[in-house]
């Protein structure tokens, strides 16, 4: 459509469900047009637009349109209807739990069979406020033949918090997708959209994409605390001589410094937390993203936009035209855009990136898969963090036990008779789950001269990582020590750095 969408103030008195159900909207004057119109579907039934007048009270020129463009029409007009401020306030504050709202659900055949769409549109801010109380990072709607599945993502692990009729699987995700301006008529391709909400004061960006599936479009809701995009490296829970020397490699004036590890193990996090380090009017600090995680003030960040041909490689081609100091590339996934910031780095510019690999030396042979040349990446690297996260144990009911001899193994304290663990129990505290938030857990590789060699002769990776950790604590390591610490169980360090665990003891 030519005209560009209602602002979100406007707000139209026509209910969602009589625009789609009659093929006639009401759209609020827009910068384009200048003037309020009435949109009407292609083969509508043109008496609806008597109702339509009654119950805007007035006259409107009427425009209609194909019904690909009325259905993107309605996305524009109720896009952020029912996702106000106090809707998602109350829906917070209230004593409505997320199970009372589905049971008050009507029990209509189709929803959007009523008059209002204040059921399905309470039913979503009730989940996204469920979600942030909990503080859930992800929330997945997952269609299935007898029941449409709620669950959220809580300190990285998935659970079912209620599930609802599939009678409602097609308003819900159809509702979900008006609010994220994503094309409700488009079923068979996955979308992806956005939309901010505001939480008691709290400011929650939600990143919505769906799939579709055998029993209809699964939806996942990221939430986006952006309180996350001032997290300071002092904050992130690593060892005191391992941010020490992170933060050395931070002050380098040049050079390429890397954060790997798998999806949701906090490397965004990580990078922005170094980020907010160097972030001075002194510097110019400029990112490309996929997508935009977190608003950093003070920082140019550019989103990726494949569709347009704004990939990683073409964004940092240009923003090295900007006179940056420092660069952070959100991924490298691609022979250019690795060597393109190598090039930037020997050019002067520190580099910031991202690589998926499962530890810290890994980094380097995957580079080197990608067609990177050994002697470049010699002189570009400085220093490499591997990261997972892992829960912590809740301090108010932990139960501390004498480990057995296999879990002795893995400590590498065979024998001993002094050692403690500790297991999560649950309790009301902690929602009986054992555990409260998570901790990092993270290995750090500083590229001296030795392992420079090391990389610039092709080297083994057994060989770099005996060198690089012959006096640093492995991903591994680090576990162990905050198992003996009591912040967190053995099992869940097991969980997330199993293989690495099992080596040590000689699995």
């Amino acid at each position: 459509m030519t005209e560009t969408a209602a602002a979100p103030s406007a707000r139209t008195p026509v209910t969602y469900a009589f625009a789609r159900q009659s093929g006639v909207a009401y759209q609020p004057a827009s910068t384009a047009s200048g003037a309020d119109i009435f949109l009407m579907r292609s083969g509508a039934d043109r008496r609806a637009l008597l109702e339509l007048r009654r119950v805007v009270g007035r006259t409107c020129p009427v425009r209609e349109c194909p019904p690909s463009e009325y259905d993107r029409a309605l996305s524009d007009i109720y896009a952020y209807s029912g996702l106000g401020e106090d809707a998602i306030d109350s829906a917070g504050e209230s004593d409505e739990s997320l199970s009372r709202l589905i049971d008050e659900m009507p029990r209509t055949e189709d929803l959007l069979d009523s008059d209002s769409d204040a059921p399905i549109i309470r039913l979503i801010n009730g989940m996204i406020a469920e979600a942030v109380r909990t503080a859930a990072s992800d929330v997945h709607v997952e269609p299935f033949e007898d029941r449409v599945s709620i669950r959220y993502r809580v300190d990285g692990v998935l659970h079912e918090t209620a599930s609802v009729p599939p009678r409602l699987a097609s308003p819900l995700v159809s509702r979900i997708k008006v609010m994220a301006r994503l094309d409700i008529a488009e079923k068979r391709i996955p979308q992806d959209g956005r939309l901010s909400i505001s939480l008691g004061g709290q400011s929650v960006d939600v990143r919505v994409s769906t799939l579709p599936s055998r029993h209809g479009e699964r939806v996942v809701l990221r939430l986006l605390d952006n309180s996350a995009a001032r997290f300071r490296l002092d904050d992130l829970g690593m060892p005191a001589a391992m941010l020490a020397d992170m933060k050395k490699a931070l002050a380098q004036p040049n050079g390429i410094i890397l954060v790997t590890g798998p999806t949701g193990a906090g490397k965004t996090t990580t990078l922005y937390a170094g980020l907010n380090l160097l972030n001075e009017e002194t510097r110019n600090i400029l990112t490309v993203e996929d997508p935009v995680e977190y608003a950093i003030d003070g920082i140019g960040q550019t989103q990726v936009n494949a569709k347009v041909g704004m990939t990683f490689a073409a964004g940092l081609r240009a923003i090295l035209r900007q006179d940056p100091d420092i660069v952070m590339v959100g991924e490298i996934r691609d022979v250019e855009t690795a060597r393109i910031a190598v090039q930037a780095s020997l050019t002067g510019h520190l580099v910031l990136s991202t690589v998926h690999t499962n530890s810290a030396i890994a980094a380097i042979a995957r580079l080197r898969d990608m067609g990177v040349e050994s002697y470049l990446l010699a002189s570009t690297l400085t220093a490499i963090v591997a990261q997972r996260l892992v829960r912590r144990l809740c301090g108010h009911c932990r139960e501390a036990y004498t480990p057995d001899e296999a879990e002795l193994a893995l400590l590498g304290l065979s024998g001993r008779t002094d050692v403690t663990l500790w297991k999560p129990v649950g309790c009301s505290h902690c929602k009986q789950t054992g555990h409260d938030g998570r901790t990092g857990l993270y290995e750090l590789v500083m590229v001296d001269d030795t392992l420079r060699k090391h990389i610039h002769d092709d080297a083994r990776e057994a060989d770099m990582a005996a060198h690089a950790f012959a006096h640093r604590p492995t991903l591994f390591r680090n576990g162990v020590d905050l198992a003996l610490a009591g912040t967190t169980s053995l099992a869940e360090v097991l969980r997330v750095c199993r293989e690495e665990g099992e080596r040590h003891a000689g699995v």
